[in-house]
Order: structure tokens, then C-alpha cells, then sequence
């Protein structure tokens, strides 16, 4: 997905101009640089303690910098996901009395958050009997209700299987698109978000690497971080989308020719991801 051309003659929704945040005498973030335009998708990827989440709170204002500074658009709509979420399993409460309890909750806009993600048929389900995929799309949902202009969503796959992770971020894409809104998110999984961003952010304290995933997946500076492995999985998964995907789910290759055609035969592997 590419984002909107007019993005770029936007005035950038979010900006970080070379902001550090130190734990104690220790930089979580050194010197990061990072600006966001109307549209976009982008990812911020990195292993655990790169400082991902860290740049998210320090964005939405929600912890100090030392050094650089954070500007916003002004009257900037912003919905935020969190990694996870913990309710008292002995509070019975509803997916939509739990939606009801945003300050931005009124009725038709919480009908439209769960049916653009999917939930609707959940309204009276007590959120304690939600799946994992499932209590991610309320996460989701309630992030909606702001009519956000720009979503920053922390780990949205966080405790849901591949399967349900690839069809979370189609999600993430058809509500960029019917929306308008930019999105930005923190991953692990390059190869899992490539075909659903426009722009990678390697982080691991400082930016690593970034641009294009297909890019950013030839980086010395990503392989170097992340090692061999990393390469052969998002050698698989490029093979694996040699195709697009028809509203019904069916595959239709790039290129319907005999060339095509044969390496389907050379290859007959097939899939190892479900379809939503």
C-alpha cells in the first residue's frame, strides 16, 4: 500500500527532532529523529529494550525528554492502543460498556468502531471471554473513537497466533484507508508488517536503518541486529506475495503467464497463512 501523494504537502502530524529519554544516567533514546505525514503507515521495529514503546509515550507527551523536542499538529486527533490490557476478572463488564467508558464513547460512535473492526456481533460479550485476537479489536475499537487522525498502536498483534496477526494488520490497513487517518506502530516482526507499511524505522536506542521494509530488510544494520534468520523469513514471506488477494480471498499472481505458471509447479509449496 503506498501512502496518499498529497501527504507529502501536508504539514507533518507529528515530529521528533533529535529527542533522548534517559532511565537514570542510561539513554533509552538517543538522539531519535522521526517525522510523520498525513497517511501514512509506518513501523517502528526492534528487539526488546530498543526503546519502542518508549518513543510512543514520548510522542503522545506521556513522559519527558532530556534532549530534543516533540511537536504536534495542532488539534491533532490521536488514538492510542496499548501493548496490553488487564481487567479484574471478577468486574463483569461488556465489550461495549467497556468502549462506553472513553470520554469519547457516544452510541453511534462505538457501533461504528466495533463494526469497523469486526466486533460487532461482541457487543454483550463480557470482555474477560474475549480471545486474544479479539481483545486486540476492542483495543483497537476504542482507539477509533476519537476519530483519530493518527492511530499509535503499541504491539497490536501482542498475544494473538500468526493467522490472526496477518489478518490484524489487513485490518490496520482497510481503516487507514476508509478513515484517512495516518498509523503508527510498533512491531517485532518485519517479515509479518511488510506488506502493510510504507515506511520501516529500525530502532535499537538510536535509528538503525530506515525507508522502504524491502529496503530496510537488505540492511546490513537490520541483518546485523536481527540476525540470519530474519533474512530467510522475509525471504519466504516476499515468495509467499508474489500475488494480490481478490475481496473474496482468492490469489491472483502479479503476472498470469507461463512464467508464472511454472513457478508455481517448481514451487509447490502453496501457502502457510490463513486468508480472512
Amino acid at each position: 500500500m503506498q501512502a496518499d501523494s498529497s501527504a507529502a504537502t501536508l504539514p507533518a502530524l507529528i515530529e521528533a527532532s533529535s529527542i533522548t529519554v534517559r532511565r537514570g544516567e542510561v539513554p533509552v533514546l538517543d538522539h531519535v529523529d522521526l517525522t510523520l505525514s498525513a497517511g501514512e503507515i509506518v513501523c517502528i521495529i526492534g528487539p526488546n529494550g530498543s526503546g519502542k514503546t518508549t518513543l510512543l509515550r514520548a510522542l503522545l507527551g506521556l513522559i519527558a525528554v532530556q534532549d530534543g523536542s516533540v511537536t504536534r499538529r495542532p488539534s491533532l486527533r490521536i488514538g492510542y492502543m496499548p501493548q496490553r490490557l488487564a481487567i479484574d476478572p471478577t468486574l463483569p463488564i461488556t465489550l461495549e460498556r467497556f468502549l462506553g467508558l472513553s470520554r469519547n464513547a457516544n452510541a453511534a460512535a462505538r457501533r461504528q468502531a466495533m463494526q469497523d473492526t469486526g466486533i460487532a456481533h461482541l457487543a454483550d460479550r463480557p470482555m474477560q471471554g474475549l480471545s486474544g485476537g479479539e481483545t486486540q479489536r476492542a483495543l483497537l475499537a476504542r482507539a477509533l473513537l476519537n476519530q483519530p487522525d493518527l492511530l499509535m498502536l503499541d504491539e497490536p498483534a501482542q498475544g494473538v497466533d500468526v493467522n490472526g496477526q496477518v489478518e490484524l494488520y489487513e485490518l490496520i490497513g482497510r481503516i487507514r484507508r476508509d478513515r484517512g487517518c495516518a498509523v503508527l506502530m510498533v512491531s517485532h516482526d518485519l517479515h509479518l508488517v511488510m506488506a502493510a507499511t510504507d515506511r520501516v524505522i529500525c530502532l535499537n536506542g538510536h535509528i538503525c536503518c530506515t525507508g522502504h521494509p524491502e529496503d530496510v530488510s537488505r540492511d546490513p544494520a537490520y541483518l546485523s541486529l536481527f540476525g540470519p534468520r530474519a533474512a530467510q523469513a522475509l525471504a519466504v514471506y516476499q515468495h509467499h506475495h508474489d500475488h494480490h488477494h481478490t475481496p473474496g480471498g482468492g490469489v491472483v499472481p502479479l503476472h498470469e503467464d507461463s512464467t508464472v505458471e511454472q513457478a508455481a509447479s517448481d514451487h509447490p509449496h502453496g501457502h502457510h497463512h490463513h486468508h480472512g
